[in-house]
């Protein structure tokens, strides 16, 4: 069976890691992949989001493979293996549409940088995640400890990194790292469906301009870049059909 399962339908791209045996151990081929998929995924003009998930219940993401990695012996080798990893996941950041991770089961490590690549993430109940790179004496390397000083602070990031624990789905989501927890009793298909219903109500032309403002604010453009951003953006999207006749529409109804 492939290790990475790709498929388009109902405007989702949806991608799932399929390596249950190795609790989805991020291989660099996976990662190849992934990168690829990501970087030629956003041409279908009527995708309006992509999915990020694991196989199985047990974890998202258990990782990168130690096994495979172990094989690397000098820093050079290191710092070449993360600079090619951290090219394969801005193809993730950099995706067009709305990424979302759909944490089937615990992201650590190197799940966790994968998971906080993507714009947003929701969680099954009993999915942890935990930046636990300091349990085998390492640091972050894709572009992990980045994503999460920016998402939740410097102050806040610094105690997840050094703590190197796991954070359960709720305590994630109140920290900021998880966007929503599935209720108890709640599937993570039943969240997701949930979740994604008000994005793909949205024309895809202003999801890709939302995602593009976003990946701009993550890329670190200054204020005014960024409002000369949004300008353009917003020129064409109120001279475009879909919003004269919402407005049409809108008019009629009152």
């Amino acid at each position: 069976m492939s290790e990475l399962q790709v498929i388009a339908e109902g405007g989702v791209l949806r991608v799932t890691i399929n390596r249950p045996a190795k609790r989805n151990a991020l291989s660099r081929s996976v990662l190849k992949e992934l990168g690829e998929v990501f970087a030629a995924g956003g041409s279908d003009p009527n995708l309006k989001a992509a999915v990020l998930r694991g196989s199985g219940e047990l974890c998202f993401a258990a990782g990168g493979d130690l096994q495979e990695l172990a094989a690397i012996d000098t820093a050079e080798g290191a710092a070449a293996m993360a600079n090619q990893v951290k090219d394969c996941l801005e193809n993730i950041r950099r995706f067009p549409l709305p990424v979302i991770a759909a944490l089937n089961g615990d992201a650590m490590g190197g799940g966790a940088e994968l998971a906080l690549a993507c714009d947003m993430r929701i969680a099954a109940s009993h999915a942890r995640i935990g930046f636990v790179q300091g349990r085998i004496n390492v640091t972050t390397a894709w572009g992990g400890g980045v994503d999460l000083m920016r998402l939740v602070g410097p102050s806040a990031a610094l105690q997840l990194l050094c703590q190197g624990e796991m954070i359960p789905a709720r305590q994630a989501a109140s920290l900021g790292l998880i966007n929503r927890a599935a209720d108890d009793g709640q599937t993570l298909d039943a969240l997701e469906t949930d979740f994604l219903a008000p994005i793909l109500r949205q024309a895809p032309h202003v999801l890709r301009a939302f995602k593009a403002l976003a990946y701009a604010a993550r890329s670190g453009l200054s204020i005014g870049e960024l409002n000369q951003l949004e300008t353009r953006l917003f020129a064409p999207s109120w001279v475009h059909q879909d919003h004269l006749r919402a407005v049409e529409k809108l008019f009629a109804g009152r």
